[in-house]
């Protein structure tokens, strides 16, 4: 089977929905699938090209075996509501473009923002193929949600082609149950179209490591019990939160290590600087192969978001990176995903952005054991990857 899958994000960026594509793809080329990928120049977050890469019309390398069509986008940082959007639409256009002269049997496109999905659809209809639409983020809700938009005309228009979306593709595919009962719910769609595969762990990349002693030297970090994010610095992750709340810790050896970059970065140095802050350490983003050294010297991982009721039907992903390395995770996100940190036993949930709550689950989850073979069985990459191929084959 050939498969065509439209994605504005791919190695060697590193974000979630790059990680996806990629670990399925690989896998599905294993299994003997053709697999073409049409994405841009790399640039996520900061909107620079990566070194060894020009935003230029076409562009063509080989990874893993995955064919990959690097096409011309306007390129911007992830922030400023206009330039994204015109980044969304270029490409959409330039995918489109390119993807008529690529034979392909299905054409897959992934969310969250379904400009990509839309170029799918446009090129199913032309090449009279099937599409798939891949739904990561229930998008334009979730930009109303961080407050990035309020609901005006322009956000129901959306609203309108996300509905057009549903309906038109042959499959959807989700990453959560909620999104899968929020959309046969709110827009009536069959429910028997539709798949939840949920997101996992690479078991061949994460794994339990003794903790990396030179770099907590380095980071100057020695006898602390170290709580890390690591990913993107947005508007939906209230690290804001976790910065208001170090300030408060009155325990000296807990520290905060914060890795990544994003729209709210810069105001969130400032915050730091503002508030004298001592106790967190703040680092640019990392490369993926950083990513489990860096892990291995947590203490905690944190993940976190605003409280929201958007926020109940997501599942961050960094919670099966975490638990692949043993790490006891300290969760404040409400929904589905605090029913798996609770269900499995893999760390402490808190009550978003409530600061009293934080401060006791951080005591708690110090002197608590946590066990993550179940989670490890149920969420594995390659597993989830064969199912999804599974459902495009049927």
């Amino acid at each position: 089977m050939r498969i065509l899958f439209l994605t504005d994000n791919f190695p060697p960026e590193v974000n979630a929905p790059a990680t996806r594509t990629y670990e399925h793809c690989k896998e599905w080329v294993k299994a003997g699938m053709k697999v073409t990928i049409i994405t841009c120049a790399p640039n996520f977050p900061e909107g620079k090209i990566y070194a060894g890469y020009k935003n230029k019309l076409i562009q063509k390398e080989t990874i893993d075996g995955i064919k990959v069509i690097r096409v011309w986008t306007y390129v911007t940082a992830n922030e400023g509501q206009v330039k994204r959007i015109l980044d969304y639409l270029s490409f959409m256009v330039a995918s489109f473009l390119v993807g008529l002269f690529v034979k392909t049997d299905v054409i897959i496109g992934t969310s969250p923002q379904f400009f990509t999905a839309i170029s799918a659809r446009w090129l199913s209809f032309w090449k009279r193929k099937p599409w798939i639409m891949e739904v990561r983020d229930l998008w334009p809700e979730s930009i109303v949600s961080v407050g990035a938009s309020k609901r005006n005309l322009i956000i129901r228009f959306f609203e309108y082609l996300e509905k057009r979306m549903y309906r038109t593709a042959s499959k959807i595919v989700v990453v959560t149950d909620s999104f899968r009962k929020t959309i046969i719910e709110k827009h009536h769609i069959d429910e028997a179209k539709i798949e939840v595969v949920k997101n996992g762990a690479n078991l061949d990349l994460f794994q339990p490591s003794p903790k990396d002693t030179e770099l907590i030297s380095s980071l100057g970090l020695q006898n602390k019990f170290i709580i890390g994010y690591i990913g993107t610095h947005g508007m939906a992750h209230a690290l804001d939160f976790v910065l208001r709340s170090a300030k408060n810790i009155q325990n000296p050896s807990i520290h905060f290590l914060l890795i990544g970059s994003g729209a709210m970065k810069k105001d969130l140095i400032q915050l730091k600087n503002k508030l004298g802050l001592t106790n967190v350490t703040m680092l640019d983003a990392i490369g993926k192969a950083d990513v489990k050294r860096y892990t291995s010297i947590l203490d905690a991982g944190l993940v976190n978001l605003k409280k929201s009721d958007t926020f109940k039907s997501v599942i961050p992903s960094k919670i099966f990176e975490l638990a692949a390395m043993n790490k006891p995770i300290l969760h404040g996100v409400e929904g589905e995903s605090a029913k798996i940190i609770e269900e499995y036993q893999i760390g402490l949930t808190f009550i978003p952005e409530d600061e009293r709550d934080f401060f006791r689950k951080i005591e708690q989850i110090k002197d608590m054991q946590f066990n993550y073979d179940k989670i490890l069985l149920d969420f594995n990459r390659k597993e989830l990857a064969k199912k999804l191929l599974n459902f495009i084959q049927q």
